[in-house]
């Protein structure tokens, strides 16, 4: 029989003209101002300016118009039909051995969501029903995250209890709500909303992407497509961990499922044992937490992955063989499309067919209720 593959993390383009195809005219206005000052906002947070002083040095050609942060590789999955169109989406799944994809939309919409002024609930209704949209091409192989607007808790309950009602799989969360200005997770005030999700029996995600929080590296940073600053993206997740394990959110809410998209595996290994080791060897104390960090993570976190090496031995070494889940990651530069079957073979070649099941398909299945 077949091996089942099931990809934790790809993406589709909505476009702030489809969502609006859902909203009531007399709300564009505002949307649109919303949008455009969160645009604003994202160009003062990541400089556009290089570092001449190092291209020089490295005996580079000096271009003063030079764009940061683009990957001019050219991927195949680049510019495919799929990325926003759900019938071509589903037919490169099946180019790619695909059963089932957990997408998330390259628009962060709680990012200017709660910059709207008029309309801002309805606007809510009209991106996740865009998404809904999307996803109904297929239901059970297209699984979208519905995102949900922090900075109104009551009416993010009320969200979950309607994308549950309408049949949602997946639910998704900035991963740094201080950049939005607002509490960090293990603030009483999201209790609400973490027991509607719980209630609920859907996963929450938060994928790693742009952190402005690190916007003094990014302007630092003078290789041509911010090569130091990327990895630092997914590294910065560590500060996410600590603030939903440590702080005893999970002692609380111990059905709360929280998927981190795209952080990797081997140095979250690391931050495993460091946390650990200080809540034991080192006499740290986290007054929320009854047992050691690890069981919590084990517990109610999870973790995509693409092409990395030695994820099994980290998933039993510590992290958990039920906690990690493959992805191609589609279309994006780094995606195993349209090559993920030979890229399986080798990542588990010589991997026990119950772990390989686990983590191609059996925890994403399990994860998304699928």
């Amino acid at each position: 029989m077949p091996q089942r593959v099931i990809s934790a993390d790809d993406h589709i383009d909505i476009s702030h003209e489809r969502v609006k195809t859902f909203l009531a005219a007399k709300y564009h206005d505002d949307y649109d101002q919303a949008v455009a000052a969160f645009a604003r906002s994202m160009r003062s947070s990541v400089s556009a300016e290089s570092n001449q002083r190092w291209r020089e040095q490295q005996g580079l050609e000096v271009d003063p118009d030079a764009v940061p942060m683009i990957n001019r590789r050219q991927h195949p999955a680049n510019g495919r039909p799929g990325h926003t169109d759900p019938i071509e989406r589903l037919r490169d799944m099946d180019t790619d051995g695909v059963d089932a994809s957990s997408s998330y939309c390259e628009v962060s919409a709680f990012r200017y969501l709660y910059l709207i002024k008029n309309g801002w609930q309805e606007s809510t209704r009209a991106f996740n029903t865009a998404l809904a949209d999307f996803a109904s091409a297929d239901p059970r192989r297209l699984i979208v995250s519905y995102q949900l607007p922090i900075h109104d808790v009551e009416v993010a309950v009320k969200e979950v209890q309607w994308a549950a009602a309408e049949g949602c799989k997946s639910l998704q969360i900035p991963v740094f709500p201080a950049e939005l200005g607002l509490p960090d997770y293990w603030d009483r005030s999201y209790d609400p909303l973490w027991s509607a999700i719980q209630d609920a029996g859907l996963p929450v995600c938060c994928h790693i992407g742009l952190n402005t929080q690190l916007e003094g590296l990014a302007k630092r940073d003078p290789t041509p497509q911010k090569g130091v600053f990327v990895p630092m993206v997914a590294l910065s997740a560590a500060e996410a961990f600590g603030m939903w394990v440590l702080t005893g959110v999970f002692e609380r809410f111990p059905r709360l499922n929280v998927v981190f998209v795209e952080p990797g595996i081997g140095w979250v290994s690391w931050w495993l044992y460091i946390v650990d080791d200080m809540a034991t060897r080192q006499g740290y104390e986290f007054p929320g937490l009854k047992e050691l960090p690890s069981h919590y993570f084990r517990q109610n976190v999870y973790l995509t992955f693409i092409d990395e090496p030695d994820v099994i031995r980290h998933a039993h070494d510590r992290l958990g063989i039920r906690n990690v889940m493959w992805s191609s990651d589609y279309p994006h530069p780094v995606s195993s499309w349209p090559n993920s079957k030979p890229t399986i073979e080798t990542l588990f070649s010589d991997v026990d067919p119950a772990d390989r099941e686990l983590v191609l398909s059996g925890n994403a299945a399990r994860v998304w209720n699928l």
